[in-house]
Order: C-alpha cells, then sequence, then structure tokens
C-alpha cells in the first residue's frame, strides 16, 4: 500500500497551475455519446476517476486516445446501452451516462454507482425526471434500465438543485422532440461548461447558470474541441494550503468568479488575497482567525472545501461552526483530524471547532476524496510525521498533489510500506 509522509513546517511559497475541473470533465465525457463526430478535450488532468470514464465510454464501443492533456473521444460507433456494475461501482459519476445513452438511443440499463461514502446520493431526481421527459424507468436486481416511451419536451421542477439530475436530464433531452424547461436547476458553473460545450456541438441549450434552463431538443450533434474550466476545489484547497502554512503562493488558471465564496472566508480568516486577469495571490496570516461557515449549493459555500477549512479552523484563534447541508456522512474526517490533536465536537451535522496552535503529525487514512485533501493540508501544518493511507481517494480528484506541493516547497513523498 502506497502512503504519504508528511513533515509540516514548512511556509508553502511559489506558483502552482490548476488542472482542469474533474466535476466539469466527467459529465462532458458522458455527453460525448451524444455526438457522431471526433471530440477533442483540452486540459484534461490525470485522475482515477477519468480512467473509469474512459472505461465506460470503451465498454460502450468508443474509441478514446490521450496525449499529455488531451483527450480524443469518438463515439460514433458505440454499439452499446449498458454499463455494467463491476464498472458503475468504481464511480459516482458513472450515472451521468444514462441520460445521453437514453437521448441517443432510446434505450439505457446502468448500475447503481458506488464512489465516495460521504451520504446519501440518491437517483431519485435523475430518475423522475427521465419520466417527466416520456422514458419508462424500472429498477432490478441493482440496475437502473430505461426506454423511451414517446419522450418529448416538458417543464420539469427538482425538489432539490441536484448537479448531477441536472447535468443527466439536460443530456436525456437534448435529442428528443420539444423544449425541455428545467426549474430549480442547479447553478454550478461545471454545468455552464457543459452547456458550452454542447451548444458548440450544435445542442440549443440556454440558462445555465440560472435556476431555469431550457433544452430545444435537436437531431443530431457533431464533433468539437473544448477546453475544460479550471478546477474551482483544486484550487481552493491551495489556497487554503497557504493560509494554514501562513505561505505565499499564485495560483495559476484560475477563474475568480467560480470560488468567491472559498475567498471570502479566507479573508475572514485573516488571509491577504490580490487577484489579477490569469490568476490569485495569497498570503497566509500570522494569526489564523475563527469564522463560521455554512455549505450550500452554488453559489454558496461548496460542501467539498468543508473538509479542508475543518483543517484550517482547526489552528485557527477562538471557536468556529461548521453546519453541513449537504451530505449526511461529511465530517469522517473528523476523527482523523482529532488523531493529530484538534478539538472538534460533532453534534448531528454541526462541528464546533476550537481552534489550537499545535497539531502533531500520526497516522491517518482518507476516508474520501476530500477528507483525503483536509489531512494533506493539516499535514503540512502538523509537528512531526504524518503518515497518510488509502490514496486511492486523493487521486480520484487530485492530479499530482504531492509534486505540486513539492514545487511549493512542502517536505511530502509517497512510500510504499
Amino acid at each position: 500500500m502506497q502512503n504519504l509522509l508528511i513533515r509540516g513546517g514548512n511556509s508553502l511559497k511559489g506558483q502552482v497551475r490548476i488542472s482542469g475541473s474533474k466535476n466539469a470533465i466527467l459529465p462532458i465525457m458522458a455527453a460525448s455519446i451524444l455526438s457522431h463526430g471526433e471530440i477533442i478535450l483540452n486540459g484534461v488532468p490525470d485522475l482515477e476517476d477519468i480512467k473509469v470514464m474512459s472505461e465506460v465510454l470503451e465498454i460502450l464501443g468508443a474509441t478514446i486516445q490521450r496525449r499529455k492533456d488531451v483527450l480524443i473521444i469518438n463515439c460514433a460507433n458505440i454499439d452499446s446501452f449498458e454499463v455494467p456494475e463491476h464498472i458503475s461501482r468504481k464511480m459516482r459519476a458513472s450515472n451521468l451516462v444514462m441520460g445521453a445513452l437514453l437521448s441517443r438511443f432510446g434505450r439505457a440499463k446502468v448500475a447503481y454507482p458506488g464512489g465516495c461514502a460521504i451520504g446519501s446520493r440518491p437517483m431519485d431526481l435523475h430518475l423522475k425526471g427521465f419520466n417527466s421527459l416520456g422514458y419508462e424507468i424500472t429498477d432490478e436486481y441493482g440496475y437502473m434500465s430505461g426506454i423511451n416511451r414517446n419522450a418529448a419536451g416538458k417543464e420539469i421542477m427538482l425538489d432539490f438543485p441536484s448537479v448531477g439530475a441536472t447535468e443527466n436530464i439536460i443530456m436525456a433531452a437534448a435529442l428528443i422532440p420539444g423544449t425541455t424547461i428545467i426549474r430549480n436547476a442547479a447553478r454550478e458553473p461545471e454545468i455552464i461548461d457543459l452547456q458550452n460545450f454542447l451548444n458548440r456541438m450544435g445542442a440549443k441549450i440556454r440558462g445555465a447558470g440560472l435556476d431555469c434552463i431550457r433544452v430545444e431538443g435537436v437531431t443530431r450533434l457533431g464533433g468539437v474541441e473544448h477546453t475544460v474550466i479550471p478546477d474551482r476545489i483544486e484550487a481552493g484547497t491551495f489556497m487554503t494550503a497557504a493560509a494554514i502554512t501562513r505561505g505565499d503562493i499564485y495560483l495559476d488558471n484560475v477563474i475568480h468568479e467560480h470560488i468567491q465564496p472559498t475567498i471570502a472566508k479566507l479573508r475572514e480568516t485573516g488571509a491577504e488575497i490580490m487577484l489579477n486577469s490569469s490568476g490569485i495571490r495569497i498570503i497566509g496570516s500570522k494569526k489564523i482567525r475563527s469564522t463560521d461557515i455554512k455549505t450550500m449549493p452554488y453559489p454558496g459555500f461548496p460542501t467539498d472545501m468543508q473538509p479542508q477549512f475543518m483543517a484550517l479552523l482547526s489552528v485557527a484563534k477562538g471557536t468556529s461552526i461548521m453546519v453541513e447541508t449537504i451530505f449526511e456522512n461529511r465530517f469522517m474526517h473528523v476523527p482523523e483530524l482529532r488523531r493529530m490533536g484538534a478539538d472538534i465536537k460533532i453534534e448531528g451535522r454541526v462541528a464546533i471547532i476550537k481552534g489550537k496552535n499545535h497539531l502533531e503529525g500520526a497516522a491517518v487514512e482518507a476516508t474520501d476524496l476530500r477528507a483525503g485533501a483536509a489531512l494533506i493540508l493539516a499535514g503540512l501544518y502538523a509537528e512531526g510525521e504524518t503518515r497518510l493511507s488509502h490514496l486511492e481517494h486523493i487521486e480520484r480528484g487530485y492530479d499530482n498533489i504531492h509534486l505540486k506541493l513539492q514545487s511549493l516547497g512542502a517536505d511530502i513523498q509517497t512510500k510504499l510500506d
């Protein structure tokens, strides 16, 4: 088993380039199923989730080539509409191919997905949307199956602004007759990127980034070249790394508007943040201040940044309150942070964090993707050595994070047991 060994105490300094967004590229890869032409995707990070999604597309009959950070996908000869359980269980986002398969072939059979165990992420909103459009959905033996029963554009009101359901319904509506209206749609930047990608292939979609999206069905989509947006969660993670180590980091390839909630909360902790046209400079404060945070759907504070901020607030002056409203099991990193000396109490979905000026390196494990990032940040601050196991979670969403941190002066390395 491979571990990360981190010796804390170094102040991070230098420049780092933010990779393309994991949460944007996965639905875009799924949407490539809708195309009869060649798809060229630029800025694609080297992540385990992207390898799994590539496997999904190849099982369906697509051809995929990778050249550095460029992915070339051709789905013209896809001849299957079934994603088997052994591949679907590797990744939550495997469910995103269902909408695209239904739209293109009128049929789909997808095993229920796996992924991080951070809480319930049911498919009910996805399936309800498919049913509303006129797809007949059945659920049996661990598979979701669907068939087109005169599917056509409809008005759909989501009970919750689910990102995955919004993306799946957009894809399911792209190639059917009529106009689909999605109300209470998720507003994340990754949905805007999906809309831009599809429209450049010939789709007719507008409203992404707002709570009402309109999809006018077309008969065929072609090829396109597209550059994925930067990863706002990776950017926030490196910004928090600068804050917790009292460092000075410049982030290249960042869209400021996508990370405003993270910028605002880091400023509340005392960090100095300067913006220019292509990046962000962050200088950590010598005295980290406490603050209160409540996770919310975009444009609120992202749940994917909650664990990293938990690490930061563990060493802030004062008491902070963290309220997690999105996932009920997203405090699994708390026992690991406590191993390092953090003073955190959990009451339901509320965490009470009493800041300390000392953390101690310890043997800890990544229970999920963002928990792993939080423990890396805590290790960068702590005295002594932190040994972090279960790196497979971190590799799902961060492109060589240890090498990027090394380039900024962190004492961090991988080691096989």
